[in-house]
């Protein structure tokens, strides 16, 4: 506490200001109006001061700075701390300094690219360990989580039945009405039962099913592995003897690649039965038709090539998915941030392999 000024033990023009017991943050305020109340010249007696913070010691160092005031009496933590007062006398930048704007897109440019090859370098040193993993788990056939693998089976693959159904059957049912309203300029509207055949089973299908999926269950996968690294059930895991990669990693990738097949060749069917609905309400084409016609203009490759894309594309998810989630350090905000990156990069990685396989497809005259 403080007490009011008095002109007791100092010279006859001085007025003394004799602090006793605390000058901390919850007495700043009283502190600092009684001292501006103090009439000049002024004298701080610190002899009486059991504790003080850094605001306490700022009210006094500020007393000394604009009014000259002079200090009795401090000794031992109280005169240490007001001493160091005059090093954090500076002015404070509250808006960093403007730089030239090409220095400033340069320099995010460079940010990109080093992160990008951070993440690439951690990708393939993960996928390693992945494999090392699958290849003690062959060599082991008992250590196999079968109850985990069947639980991602109804994370990745039943519970998604829904959204993915609904969004292939309005995705056939746009890719009809667009086809059908271009084709109609030349009176060619029965080749879009071509295009929506075609394109569905090729390349529709499986990337939208895999765009999908990295946004629910490649989310899911970074945003639990994460969670558990910030309670440390990973690190537990590891001290007990059990390898994270086993427990949680596998299980969540055999569940994507297996699922991942099945959840395409689902897509391609409902593409297909939006497709057929509009083109029987809106062109009069009859569902019997529609269906030879399928059968003579899409080529049974088509179904192989988009079946073969789709456990890679699950693999990719299952493995970008549980990278980030075992990145995650520090907070809880770090979980958000992983997660939003795992799915900006499983649909980065899945839209440049599938144009990897366009390629390597084209040249093996699969097309």
């Amino acid at each position: 506490m403080t007490a009011a000024p008095t002109t007791a033990d100092a010279a006859p023009d001085a007025n003394v200001y004799r602090c006793v017991g605390s000058i901390t943050i919850s007495r700043a305020a009283s502190t600092q109006r009684e001292i501006d109340a103090a009439p000049d010249p002024l004298v701080l007696d610190l002899s009486g001061v059991e504790k003080m913070d850094t605001v306490g010691a700022w009210v006094i160092y500020r007393a000394v700075r604009d009014r000259g005031a002079k200090i009795v009496g401090a000794k031992g933590d109280v005169a240490a701390l007001i001493e160091r007062a005059p090093e954090f006398d500076h002015p404070a930048q509250v808006r960093p300094e403007e730089r030239p704007g090409h220095l400033r897109v340069m320099e995010e440019i460079g940010g990109w690219v080093v992160e990008a090859g951070q993440t690439l370098v951690g990708l393939v040193s993960f996928l390693g360990a992945v494999l090392i993993g699958f290849y003690d788990v062959i060599r082991h056939p008992r250590r196999i989580r079968w109850t985990a693998v069947i639980s991602r089976f109804d994370l990745v693959g039943v519970r998604a039945l829904g959204i993915i159904g609904l969004m292939s059957f309005l995705i056939g049912i746009v890719v009809g009405q667009q086809g059908a309203v271009q084709l109609e300029q030349f009176g060619a509207e029965i080749y879009t039962i071509n295009l929506i055949g075609r394109i569905t089973v090729r390349e529709l299908g499986t990337l939208m099913t895999a765009i999908m999926v990295a946004g629910r269950s490649g989310s899911a996968f970074a945003a639990q592995l994460g969670t558990m690294k910030i309670t440390e059930e990973i690190d537990a895991m590891r001290t007990i003897g059990v390898s994270p990669i086993e427990a949680l990693v596998l299980p969540r990738m055999a569940a994507a690649v297996i699922m991942m097949p099945l959840l395409a060749f689902y897509a391609m069917l409902m593409s297909l039965l939006g497709g057929g609905i509009y083109v029987w309400a809106d062109l009069g084409i009859p569902p019997l038709t529609f269906i030879q016609r399928l059968q003579e203009v899409t080529p049974l490759r088509d179904l192989w090539v988009g079946l073969i894309k789709a456990p890679v594309f699950g693999f990719i998810i299952a493995l970008t998915g549980c990278f980030q989630g075992m990145q995650v350090e520090g907070n809880s905000e770090e979980v958000g941030t992983r997660t939003t990156n795992a799915v900006v990069q499983a649909i980065f990685l899945v839209i440049v392999i599938d144009a990897v396989f366009a390629v390597f497809f084209s040249q093996i005259g699969w097309i």
